[in-house]
């Protein structure tokens, strides 16, 4: 993770502080923060320390106390010197816990909408990790917050098609390079909630060790709603990444769910699903996944705590949940479902088995 963290009511104070603001915009960044569920978010720009960056300010002039509106080439040449080490780490913790060296890493899936570069980090993760230099390589970029689960389909597509590869998959995201301001409530949405983070998986048809726990990637799914494409959408613009965020998102996605969840889930009820982890897009997201599927409140509980924690880091978001709801140990075989939501409106489902006792590797 970025060392850097945000604490949601002094950043909410300072962004309240920018004179581009108005007094309803004011009131509108109050209330969504206040209303956000987040305490804390973590960010790539040192220069929200209260510490004088030791250059000329790009995103932050601390000593001013103002927030600066760099180019579209300086936040993502912020990208391209800081989601390296995020994908790095995030692979190397993902291949430890798998008990995996590079030589035995066939595939790798590396996922991002936050900026560009080539050679890729797909390209950085085989030279820096010592992979093999046949690895075959993919990047799945601008597909915003259900990014991991195209990855995840294509990990498990090689893994059918080849029981012995060993496909990893990372997911990083700078979203925070992208802070708008004014006073546009879609926006201020915006500003309260994106933070970043990386989290990686390995994905493998290879059979566990004798007594590891299992995971079984079992099924996906995806849907279209049948409204909702202009409320969420992610382009380029001359000072950053543009996010429309609009605030109706949670009705529409409340409203497509239920309807949605044959094709999600296939023959599988939610009923019968032991386990959730939802990809917490805000707190009314997380509302309205509660009220359709008609779960409890521990059944989110992985959800929020990360939205409190981390705020909504876009794609790598879903498997922080995945790695939360794994820390609890397991009994017996569980089956665990996963949905994400990102622009089109669209949805997107895995169903896995867990069988203990525990390790985290995925097959």
């Amino acid at each position: 993770m970025p060392v850097t963290v945000l604490r949601q009511p002094e950043f909410r104070d300072l962004l309240a502080e920018q004179p581009g603001l108005s007094r309803l915009g004011v009131r509108r960044l109050r209330a969504a923060f206040d209303a956000s569920a987040i305490e804390t978010r973590h960010t790539v720009v040192t220069e929200f320390l209260d510490a004088p960056a030791s250059g000329a300010p790009v995103h932050h002039d601390a000593l001013a106390r103002r927030v600066l509106a760099p180019t579209t080439g300086a936040r993502n040449a912020a990208y391209v010197r800081e989601a390296p080490p995020l994908f790095l780490g995030a692979a190397k913790d993902a291949l430890g816990a798998a008990d995996l060296g590079p030589d035995d890493v066939t595939h790798v899936v590396t996922v991002s909408c936050t900026g560009f570069f080539a050679p890729g980090p797909d390209y950085l993760l085989v030279r820096q990790l010592g992979l093999r230099t046949t690895t075959q390589r993919f990047h799945l970029g601008f597909m915003g917050c259900y990014g991991a689960f195209p990855a995840l389909r294509l990990a498990d597509a090689v893994c059918r098609a080849d029981p012995d590869a060993v496909v990893l998959v990372v997911c990083a995201e700078l979203c925070s390079l992208h802070l708008h301001l004014g006073d546009d409530l879609d926006t201020l949405l915006a500003a309260s909630l994106f933070g970043d983070g990386a989290a990686a998986a390995v994905v493998s048809g290879r059979a566990p060790a004798a007594g590891a726990e299992r995971l079984t990637l079992d099924a996906l799914g995806s849907a279209l709603t049948d409204d909702g494409e202009a409320d969420m959408a992610w382009t380029i613009g001359d000072q950053g990444f543009d996010m429309v965020l609009s605030r109706y998102v949670p009705r529409i996605l409340g409203a497509a769910l239920g309807p949605a969840l044959p094709a999600l889930l296939g023959p599988v009820r939610s009923a019968e699903v032991d386990r959730w982890a939802v990809h917490p897009g805000g707190r009314s997201v997380l509302d309205q996944v509660q009220t359709v599927l008609e779960l409890d409140d521990a059944a989110l509980a992985p959800s929020r705590d990360v939205l409190r924690r981390y705020g909504n880091m876009s794609s790598a978001t879903v498997l922080f949940v995945l790695a939360e709801l794994l820390r609890a140990p397991a009994s017996g075989a569980e089956r665990i479902g996963m949905l994400a939501f990102g622009p089109g409106l669209t949805v997107e489902s895995a169903l896995l088995t867990r069988t203990a006792p525990s390790t985290r590797t995925a097959s």
